[in-house]
């Protein structure tokens, strides 16, 4: 069960990797605006395995611990972090002689779901009870 769960959060984390770096493609396009000296791949490649693989880990102790209500506790504190890690965008403050801060929010608020949606995506596919 544990490699399993392993996998799931290596799997979930490079899915939401890719999403979160075409998200980033995408809005460069649309807005023009380059965060990429702000925002970088690799940084979001890595930092997108760590929360899956933490979250799988995080999964399987608290299932293990408390079997009934593990699975709705785990989902609620995995779902209340990823809403509590957009204060790190809203908070970020640029330099004076950047162009538009403003549009930040809007293109690193939306990657902190992408970790959490792709480990529940994928978590029937590995999980099954």
């Amino acid at each position: 069960m544990f490699k399993r769960l392993l996998l799931l959060g290596l799997i979930s984390g490079v899915l939401a990797a890719v999403a979160s770096l075409i998200y980033q493609k995408v809005y460069f396009k649309t807005n023009e605006i380059d965060f990429s000296g702000t925002i970088k791949p690799v940084t979001v490649f890595l930092i997108c395995i760590l929360a899956g693989l933490l979250a799988s880990v995080g999964y399987g102790l608290i299932t293990r611990w408390l079997p009934r209500y593990g699975e709705i506790i785990f989902n609620l504190v995995f779902t209340i972090v990823s809403f509590a890690t957009i204060l790190g965008p809203i908070a970020y403050k640029f330099p004076l002689e950047f162009e538009s801060p403003e549009f930040f929010p809007g293109l690193a608020i939306p990657m902190h779901f992408f970790p959490a949606l792709g480990w529940y995506t994928l978590k029937p596919l590995f999980i099954k009870k």
